[in-house]
């Protein structure tokens, strides 16, 4: 999930519209804020992604920064669009009808069994924290970003965002203990 020492000649290819280039960023990001989007209860996780980097290409032009501050940009795009659909009260809520179709491509059914519970696992527990710790976390350990940028991102200190990951942990924790499995 990182380009490396390659990141740079690949965004510098992508700032002069080098097809090959947004295809490498976006093969290298995408999946991670799907998920993130996924987790977040999005409407259409697949959309909004296409959103995320849509708006982002279309401003890539003007970014300056390292691949870290590249994936921080990224992400406060995804939050940003992600309010947005909040607002427009479009958002179902966070874990999904029991009976909803899943768009996976078929074969194994027994690992296709086990990938849904595990969703469903993840998304009960991030049912767990409060919204604000959700968000934390979310940025924090899928997105990957760090305190000072989740801190930047929700518009708020970094005390309380460490605090904020801490009570979220700890509620994590907590509800993990009483299903009897330990971290």
């Amino acid at each position: 999930m990182s380009l490396g020492e390659s990141f740079a000649p690949v965004l510098s290819a992508a700032q002069t519209d080098a097809g090959w280039a947004y295809e490498r960023l976006y093969r290298d990001l995408a999946p991670v804020v799907l998920g993130y989007l996924r987790l977040q209860g999005a409407r259409e996780p697949e959309d909004l992604t296409s959103e995320v980097f849509l708006g982002a290409f279309g401003r890539l032009a003007s970014f300056r920064g390292s691949e870290d501050q590249f994936r921080s940009w990224v992400f406060t795009i995804a939050y940003r669009r992600l309010v947005d659909e909040r607002r427009r009260g479009s958002c179902r809520p966070l874990a999904a009808p029991a009976g909803e179709a899943q768009d996976r491509e078929g074969g194994d059914v027994e690992a296709d069994a086990f990938v849904r519970l595990g969703e469903l696992r993840v998304r009960r527990l991030c049912e767990a924290v409060s919204p604000a710790q959700r968000d934390v976390l979310l940025l924090r350990l899928v997105a990957g970003l760090t305190i000072e940028q989740v801190a930047e991102l929700l518009g708020k200190s970094v005390g309380a965002i460490k605090a904020l990951q801490c009570r979220g942990v700890l509620t994590l924790r907590e509800r993990l203990q009483t299903e009897c499995v330990t971290i």
